[in-house]
């Protein structure tokens, strides 16, 4: 079976759709503009809408025929990245500094297409929650929006989510049992020496020596405490020190990231962190600040819910292009956080294009929209069959 018919009939409608949200991109909890578009689509389908969970969530809640009580989730992320984009789209973003860079336009569209289809045509028994999340993007959004009472206003039974994936072919559909995406923290060291004249560094505390000190050693965390058969990733990103050519700073501070799919290890990793941290204070005799953030739980699909994506995508797309993943990603999505909660599965949609997510070049393939949207809608017709009274 292919992309479901009459999904496919809404392709203009939400190629125009996904573009306009792409001129317009809006960053986490910054999504006034893009939620009132899908506060407006869902309630002209029919569709009981709730706003502000999580500051600009949005739910869509839809009954199917019969009683049946099983409720299912689907979720799309709304927000767009703090960068520049380099495309010369018609459609390309209309806001400096700002720019839908990971697809979640699509996201977004994709869930629409779904909910205007299962609102037509109601073929399924139990109740949908389209959950449109804010602030994907490093910032929270889904544990805004399960704090502020997602899951107990709108209980799930099940959930799914899904992401475009460039690094597919098109017509690919990807799945990963188990641990399918990193935990990540992020964190900030703030070195506070002693400044002094360039030519004079005996007088100083020289926060950048410390700095490149400091940075060199947590590299030894990954290759001397981790467990070689387990994976983790200690990246510095950033650097900051200095505003002149012959003034030593007193303070310097290192920015990045921590990646894991254990939580043992996180923790570790965290201990060692400080601990090195402190022990560089002491030998240079300065202080050392540490904050790390824990920001993304590890994304870990269920068994019984990974094989639902499985079996359902070889009804949309070409059987022998349903790929069960061998590796995780080490990138994080805070879907991860509703996955505690509520057992579920997340997939990857593949397209045309070369040009990695988080790229300024990157561009999203509007064919596979109907691809995503007729994902979910058979989900929901799986799991919710009319007359299954699940």
């Amino acid at each position: 079976m292919p992309t479901i018919e009459r999904i496919d009939g809404y392709a203009d409608e939400l190629t125009a759709i996904r573009r306009d949200l792409h001129a317009h991109p809006e960053i986490g909890f910054e999504e006034v503009r893009t939620s009132g578009i899908v506060a407006e689509k869902l309630k002209g389908w029919g569709i009981e809408v709730h706003r502000g969970l999580g500051g600009t969530g949005v739910v869509g809640v839809l009954k199917g025929r019969g009683s049946g009580s099983k409720r299912i989730g689907l979720r799309a992320d709304m927000d767009a990245l703090p960068m520049e984009e380099n495309t010369n789209l018609r459609w390309r973003s209309t806001i400096p500094g700002r720019f839908h860079g990971c697809g979640h336009d699509g996201h977004t569209t994709m869930l629409l297409g779904t909910a205007r289809y299962l609102a037509e045509t109601r073929n399924f028994d139990g109740t949908v929650h389209f959950i449109f999340q804010p602030a994907e993007e490093g910032l929270g959004g889904a544990r805004a929006m399960i704090k502020d009472g997602l899951f107990e206003q709108f209980p799930c039974d099940e959930l799914y989510g899904l992401h475009n994936a460039p690094d597919l072919n098109h017509g690919e559909i990807a799945i990963l049992p188990g641990p399918a995406m990193a935990g990540a923290d992020f964190f900030d060291i703030v070195i506070e020496g002693y400044g002094a004249h360039g030519a004079m560094p005996e007088r100083s505390k020289d926060a950048v020596v410390i700095a490149m000190t400091v940075g060199k050693a947590l590299q030894t965390i990954v290759s001397r405490n981790v467990d070689p058969l387990q994976s983790a990733v200690l990246s510095i990103t950033q650097i900051h020190a200095g505003s002149a050519y012959n003034v030593i700073p007193g303070e310097a501070k290192l920015c990045g990231t921590v990646r894991a799919f254990s939580d043992d290890v996180r923790r570790l990793v965290r201990e060692r962190m400080r601990a090195i941290c402190a022990g560089m204070a002491a030998a240079f005799d300065v202080e050392i600040k540490v904050d790390i953030r824990d920001i993304f739980s590890v994304l870990v699909n269920q068994e019984e819910q990974s094989r639902v994506v499985e079996e359902v995508a070889r009804t949309v797309v070409d059987p022998a292009k349903v790929i069960t993943r061998t590796q995780p990603k080490m990138g994080s999505e805070d879907f991860a956080d509703m996955l505690q909660s509520i057992p579920g599965a997340y997939f990857w949609v593949g397209h045309d294009g070369s040009v990695p997510v988080h790229n300024p070049g990157y561009v999203l393939d509007d064919k596979i929209l109907p691809i995503g949207a007729s994902m979910f809608a058979r989900i929901v017709e799986t799991r919710l069959p009319a007359g299954g009274h699940a």
